[in-house]
């Protein structure tokens, strides 16, 4: 076998690591055909890898055999304090031809992220490649964050007796404000963790007070006994700004958020509000829908699996001298 050469990645080598990428996605596209096919192309591939090259404080590595690229990784960081120290490595930012070379990559790569101080790496791979995950996994990453996928039909499932789901109005205003809150506390609790910040009930009063009327967003609600339990918010894909590039479909709904008050968990609410959600966007036309979920959220890692969706992309996590 030729011998693999390591070096860091530069603008010299955009235009071969594109096709690596474009290969990538084509391979990606078998087992999750409802992801955009225009990344398929080298020149689309292209124009996302120079927008990650282009992140400022972008660095990466490439490797080579006899002078052909076999894989690259290129990573940046996120201004937010909220992920520390951090490095992120997004969907356009790796491919490979032989999984084992990525533990290579990542090793030439992570001498200078951790030298600068970024000691937080975060890095997003195709689920469907078992093989490229079990690479970081050796690498030290654990799994944290699902991307998912269904179709935009209309879910085969029944709403529980006792419950009813309907659209938000103006008088839902204090109970919505409310389950605005109770994600977060959720995500806080074992066995997620998050440090995400909770806000004020008076700030989410105020942003639900002048967003309810939004018509760029579908809000649901669910009642049990007269009392809203739970809501839901559905909307173009495009509002989200977690799933970027090729983690991003053409015309695709998305399942934004749901919560549902702690004593009514466990009754069917949350499936529920997600079902509505997927049949907004089935007769708005979308092709798909997308969602994400903290792998450590029991909750939302059990419900939405159950409605059809399947993973896409999974970022994993890794930190270093904690």
């Amino acid at each position: 076998m030729s011998r693999t050469e390591l070096r860091p990645f530069t603008a010299a080598d955009l235009a071969a690591c594109a096709t690596l990428l474009a290969d990538r996605h084509r391979r990606h596209r078998v087992a999750q055909p409802l992801l955009s096919a225009r990344f398929e192309h080298a020149a689309a591939a292209l124009a996302e890898l120079t927008s990650a090259y282009e992140t400022p404080d972008a660095s990466g590595a490439v490797a080579y055999r006899s002078g052909v690229a076999v894989g690259f990784v290129l990573g940046a960081p996120k201004p937010s304090p909220l992920w520390g120290p951090n490095i992120w490595v997004e969907a356009a930012g790796l491919a490979v031809t032989d999984p084992e070379v990525m533990r290579d990559l990542y090793a030439l790569a992570a001498s200078r992220w951790v030298d600068e101080g970024r000691t937080a790496h975060y890095v997003v791979v195709p689920a469907h490649d078992a093989e490229l995950v079990r690479a970081w996994f050796r690498l030290g990453f654990g799994e944290q964050h699902a991307h998912a996928i269904r179709p935009a039909a209309r879910p085969a499932s029944v709403t529980p007796g006792g419950l009813s789901v309907r659209r938000a109005t103006r008088a839902d205003i204090p109970a919505l404000a409310q389950l605005d809150l109770e994600l977060p506390l959720h995500q806080g609790q074992s066995p997620t963790f998050s440090a995400g910040p909770t806000g004020t009930l008076e700030e989410a009063v105020a942003e639900w007070t002048a967003d309810i009327d939004n018509p760029a967003y579908a809000t649901f609600v669910a009642e049990a006994d007269g009392q809203v339990i739970g809501s839901a918010v559905g909307c173009a894909l495009e509002k989200s700004s977690a799933h970027l590039s090729l983690a991003r479909p053409e015309h695709a709904g998305f399942l934004g958020f749901a919560a549902v008050l702690p004593p009514a968990r466990g009754a069917g609410a949350g499936r529920a509000l997600g079902s509505a959600v997927i049949d907004w966007a089935a007769s708005a036309g979308f092709d798909s829908v997308v969602t994400d979920w903290r792998v450590t959220n029991l909750l939302s890692s059990r419900t939405w699996p159950k409605l059809g969706f399947t993973e896409t992309f999974l970022r994993l996590h890794r930190l270093i001298r904690y």
